[in-house]
């Protein structure tokens, strides 16, 4: 069978650039109309905020070459999103059959060719063209009337925000993309008497795009079976060259074999994801089969490059997480799975403490992680390897998938990563201590009354408005826990959202 590496470069993504017009202002102010709107998708194709290519495409002057173009946009797997400016006055009525065809993401630009106005030579020429405050508004109301889901940014490409939003809203897209094309799969079922883990696969691909399916843990174990001696010495001595692996580890080393035990599991698990075409992934400690140990150093390095990973059968986590590392290409930081474990409630200095018995991205640090090996204490198999380090400090974001019956609920909390308080001599995984915003004890609360898991993906590389526009894309309800958030008024915003949801489903 073929093996196909995994990629999560965003060079094979592009987006459009439709520019919407009319006949009745000549050929040749639609000429001019072409040559402003290829300066404008030019720009903001040369900006280091946009991660993709930006193509622009002739502009449309008709219902029928509107909806034609998306229907193309549709059926190429490299658009992952179409970016829309009316540059004069496009009657919205053209737009319907083009807005109902289409299926990818939706940005409107509401821009003009100029930043100043040339005041002392403005004619009605030059109003007729330069009329995107008019066209515009006429584009949104038939948005808001056909229910269009969109992302709207103001302003003109020159300025930072602007592109910088425009790419943020490009990195989502390609999120999107990433997980309508998702293959997961599960070494086994989730953790046995745990509720959130659980979740409906099938609305899940409905909604999301995943095809999650399960494997037996056995298969993942011939896989590992087959890695050759050549392949582990390569791999070992890669271990040696990139971490600081303590001497009981190295060759020669009292416990080497379980460092080679763990680089055949990487290499297992590896052949076994690019022979299926695999994304994500889970694993479950109760479920280990012929495994010598449950994947640690295996899963840290898998999720580094850009893999999706749940813990304990999570399938909705390891999909973020495939989606969080998409969305973040290219940019520093990472995403990893996380669980909030304990808490420092010291008055005035409160935090989080957060890991998981192994599986913690090295993505999120930039210093040299430490191998080691230690007891687990459950599973029930040899003693595991890992990458133990702090996660770097600076800003992020935790965000949790559940399934609420009638439909699935994102819940995300912008957090501060700050280093730890005293040295963690003594838990040797990897780990990442944060303040949450607004608070710990608001925080906790919202995500409690939220009803959001216990598992989450942290992510370092990409912040809040990414999330905001991928729930857009895919239609789901997000709840945000920021520095704005009150008790009283997020109670509210949960019954509010509970009850708009239900009725945007119908009976």
């Amino acid at each position: 069978m073929t093996r196909t590496p995994l990629t999560t470069s965003l060079d094979r993504y592009e987006v459009w650039f439709l520019t919407g017009s009319q006949h009745l202002y000549g050929p040749e102010t639609l000429a001019q109309v072409a040559d402003q709107s290829q300066a404008i998708a030019r720009q903001l194709g040369v900006s280091r905020d946009l991660p993709v290519r930006v193509v622009w495409k002739p502009v449309l002057t008709g219902s029928d070459e509107i909806r034609r173009a998306m229907l193309e946009a549709n059926s190429d797997d490299s658009v992952i999103g179409v970016i829309a400016w009316m540059h004069t006055f496009s009657p919205a009525k053209m737009w319907i059959a083009g807005l109902d065809s289409l299926q990818k993401p939706l940005l409107h630009l509401h821009t003009q060719a100029n930043v100043g106005l040339p005041w002392a030579e403005i004619d009605f020429d030059f109003m007729n063209l330069n009329q995107a405050a008019h066209g515009d508004r006429e584009f949104g109301y038939i948005q808001s009337r056909l229910g269009t889901s969109r992302t709207t940014v103001v302003g003109h490409v020159s300025d930072p925000e602007v592109s910088g939003r425009v790419g943020t809203w490009a990195r989502a897209a390609a999120g999107f993309a990433a997980s309508r094309s998702l293959r997961l799969a599960r070494f086994g079922d989730n953790m046995r008497f745990v509720a959130v883990t659980e979740g409906d696969k099938t609305e899940a691909e409905h909604v999301f795009g995943v095809q999650v399916n399960t494997w037996g843990v056995n298969e993942l174990a011939d896989a590992v079976s087959r890695a050759s001696d050549v392949e582990i010495d390569a791999l070992v001595a890669e271990y040696e060259d990139l971490y600081d692996v303590v001497p009981e580890l190295r060759r020669g080393g009292e416990r080497h074999q379980s460092l080679r035990d763990g680089a055949a599991i990487e290499l297992g698990l590896r052949s076994f994801l690019e022979e299926g075409g695999f994304g994500a992934f889970t694993t479950n400690f109760e479920d280990l089969g012929a495994l010598r140990q449950l994947p640690g150093l295996a899963v840290q390095r898998l999720m580094a490059e850009g893999y999706g990973f749940g813990a304990e059968g999570d399938w909705k986590t390891a999909m973020l997480v495939r989606v969080a590392n998409v969305m973040g290409a290219g940019l520093p930081g990472g995403a990893s799975l996380m669980e909030d474990y304990t808490y420092d409630l010291t008055p005035g200095r409160e935090r989080i403490l957060g890991a998981h018995m192994l599986e913690v991205s090295p993505s999120l640090t930039t210093s040299k992680p430490r191998l080691e090996i230690h007891p687990l204490g459950i599973g029930g198999k040899d003693d595991p390897v890992r990458l133990v380090f702090d996660a770097d400090a600076g800003p992020a974001v935790v965000v949790a998938l559940a399934d609420l019956r009638d439909r699935f609920r994102l819940t995300a909390n912008v957090v501060h990563v700050v280093p730890p308080a005293e040295p963690l001599a003594k838990l040797p995984v990897g780990r990442a201590v944060w303040i949450p915003e607004p608070d710990l004890r608001t925080s906790a609360w919202a995500w409690l009354q939220a009803g959001a898991a216990h598992h989450t993906v942290m992510t370092t590389a990409v912040g809040i408005e990414a999330w905001e526009d991928f729930a857009r894309m895919a239609d789901t309800e997000l709840v945000i826990i920021d520095a704005k958030t009150r008790q009283r008024e997020f109670e509210q915003r949960l019954r509010w959202s509970a009850a708009y949801w239900r009725l945007q489903r119908g009976i």
